[in-house]
């Protein structure tokens, strides 16, 4: 597979380790946790793979076009709807989890819609870019922020406030029944691959190709992920009480000191880098679903200067519901509605793969 493809992966696994990911695990440490990420990795591998395997037959065209083509109208427009919902969702929570973040953290003395209408601004241009150029973006940012995110996780794995007993605390649990929250959750980490539903345009030049070595190895990257997101948090603020933190990982990493860096405390370098990293999660979710709405919603009468205002008046629809929930929403309520999503998202994900399999049987047809 292109290069390309593992920037989308690694973006969602990266943006979620502050997000709502580790909050939900780690109120489930006592319930099961840890066996939900055991059966989410090959869960997650496998959706993986698949989504790349289907859009592989399909080289140069997103979902919208090879649904237009191989199934009736009246069944691709709902889909495509509710799909382009989906990730519209997902981009959201996103955005108010960092715009919280910030204003606790940052901007203490900001009012929040003001934080969120400043990062609506910036976003509404780069989902408005090309698609091509919405992967170049993806990967400068990515290569620069990714070797000093190695080197953090590097200095929580070794520094001397690392409670590895905190850590065997946790494990005692290992035989615990998974909850489906758990799961879904864990399993999101590992879904970036089906960001291929419109980035597969990207992809004209040659057929790709996945094999089971790239899944080996985007499972040892998760893996390695999903330990991070969990266990690290647990060895630095204890095995008790830990779920009961907001943000578990900007706690950890208030906790490193960098002795010899310019900045000795990584908890500012940590949050402009997942700022960045974060702005990357939503770029991407919401170019998708504003290419998922502008494939079904056409409406030729509305032009300003040649201009179709179709996707301006998507963006402004983004605006009012992002601003309006920014309002209503508190961290508490946040966190429960997400893991509803995540929930939620399993399951359309795996009604997502039959969707596939039917397009599959109507192109063989």
């Amino acid at each position: 597979m292109s290069r390309y493809f593992y920037y989308l992966v690694f973006v969602n696994m990266i943006a979620n380790v502050v997000a709502s990911v580790p909050k939900i695990l780690l109120l489930e440490k006592t319930e099961g946790a840890i066996l939900s990420m055991v059966l989410a990795l090959p869960l997650g591998l496998v959706l993986c793979y698949i989504v790349a395997k289907f859009f592989n037959r399909f080289p140069g065209k997103g979902l919208p076009e090879i649904m237009k083509k191989y199934l009736p109208r009246w069944f691709t427009f709902p889909i495509i709807i509710l799909i382009a919902f989906g990730w519209f969702m997902a981009g959201m929570i996103t955005l108010i989890t960092y715009s919280f973040l910030l204003k606790r953290f940052l901007t203490p003395d900001m009012p929040l819609v003001w934080i969120t209408a400043i990062f609506l601004l910036f976003i509404s241009y780069g989902i408005l870019m090309k698609t091509s150029s919405v992967l170049y973006t993806v990967e400068f940012v990515l290569v620069c922020c990714l070797p000093v995110i190695f080197i953090i996780i590097i200095k929580a794995y070794t520094t001397a406030e690392m409670e590895w007993d905190f850590v065997k605390e946790s494990m005692m649990y290992v035989y615990r029944l998974p909850t489906f929250s758990a799961l879904a959750a864990s399993t999101y980490l590992l879904l970036g691959g089906f960001n291929l539903i419109i980035f597969n345009r990207f992809f004209t030049k040659r057929k790709q190709k996945i094999t089971l070595l790239q899944i080996l190895f985007l499972g040892i990257v998760a893996f390695g992920s999903l330990f991070t997101t969990y266990f690290v948090p647990i060895g630095l603020n204890g095995f008790e009480g830990v779920e009961t933190i907001s943000y578990p990982w900007i706690t950890t990493s208030d906790a490193l000191r960098l002795e010899l860096g310019i900045i000795e405390r990584v908890l500012f370098v940590f949050l402009i880098l997942y700022l960045a990293v974060s702005f990357l999660s939503l770029l991407i979710h919401w170019h998708v679903s504003l290419e998922l709405f502008r494939s079904v919603i056409q409406i030729k009468r509305l032009k300003w200067k040649e201009k179709n205002l179709v996707p301006y008046i998507i963006i402004g629809v983004f605006w009012i519901i992002s601003l309006q929930l920014t309002k209503y929403l508190t961290e508490h309520q946040l966190t429960i509605y997400t893991s509803y999503f995540f929930d939620g998202l399993l399951i359309s994900f795996i009604a997502m793969v039959g969707l596939f399999w039917f397009i599959l049987r109507r192109a063989k047809a």
